[in-house]
């Protein structure tokens, strides 16, 4: 299910291109540009979903993505990559000035596997290190880390720990309601291919 080098190039050119119709008209993330509905690539037609990470220098500055694979992919990465540029809640909206000084990384999703843990020790058995994005669901709340995350957080105890308090709960919560799931990435950015 890995896409071409071709493939990440057009993908890496839409989530730019996203940004910069934003930038320089509004363009608002629920209206994808038409050439979108016109990719032809066959892996960008197929539902599946996305991260798109924004980075200045080594700082994150915006990150937004899908779990459900609700669209082609093509309009995934289009809505994430204006999501992560203007609505990630823990950033302002980006602006032109800053722009040229962004890089894009992209994160494609496997679709997500259901674990079948009723504990956090059981969790900590069979979560793959530097491998596996996690998601975690209890109640009205769910939250994710991708594989990425596993650079800053490497022992598997913090980052299931970390991604609890993400998603509101304390470190130590954990119910027999609670849902796992961990899926993998095929990850990329405009420094790992030539554009």
């Amino acid at each position: 299910m890995s896409l071409a080098t071709p493939e990440r190039h057009e993908l890496l050119a839409l989530a730019r291109a996203s940004i910069d119709s934003a930038l320089a008209d509004g363009h608002a993330a629920d209206q994808p540009a038409p050439f979108v509905a016109a990719i032809v690539s066959p892996g960008l037609a197929v539902p599946r979903s996305s991260f798109v990470t924004l980075r200045r220098g080594e700082e994150l500055r915006g990150c937004c993505g899908t779990l459900d694979a609700p669209r082609p992919l093509a309009e995934d990465v289009w809505r994430n990559a204006w999501a992560a540029a203007f609505s990630d809640y823990r950033f302002p909206p980006l602006t032109a000035a800053e722009w040229p000084r962004v890089s894009l990384h992209l994160s494609l999703l496997t679709p997500p596997e259901r674990l079948n843990v009723t504990t956090e020790a059981q969790l900590l058995a069979v979560l793959r290190p530097s491998v596996d994005g996690l998601i975690l669901e209890s109640e009205t709340r769910r939250a994710t880390f991708l594989p990425a995350v596993w650079d800053q957080l490497p022992d598997p105890a913090q980052f299931v720990r970390q991604l609890k308090l993400k998603a509101g709960w304390s470190a130590e919560y954990w119910s027999d309601r609670m849902r796992v799931s961990r899926y993998t990435t095929e990850s990329f950015d405009e420094a790992s291919i030539e554009i």
